[in-house]
């Protein structure tokens, strides 16, 4: 599965979005594609799963089909890391 995280930089959630980016990588070793809603592939993806609030993260499987999203509120970096794994 895929997981990135939708956020818009120089906001007032950048350093909620880039400690938990982080602090996961530190804790599961896996890595969080973060994406900027300041650019075109992050304005699309936040219409393609019709997300409304930020932060988002966003998991989806290989064909692209979405698995869970989570708006405004991070998710615990235990229930995150279940949608990590391949």
């Amino acid at each position: 599965m895929k997981v990135f995280v939708l956020y818009r930089p120089n906001s007032e959630h950048e350093r909620s979005v880039t400690d938990f980016v982080r602090d996961f990588t530190k804790r599961t070793q896996n890595e969080l594609e973060l994406v900027s809603l300041d650019t075109r592939e992050g304005a699309d993806k936040a219409r393609v799963y019709d997300v409304t609030r930020y932060p988002a993260i966003i998991a989806v499987d290989s064909a692209g089909t979405l698995q869970k999203v989570w708006q405004g509120d991070l998710p615990l970096i235990n229930e995150l890391s279940y949608f990590t794994h391949d």
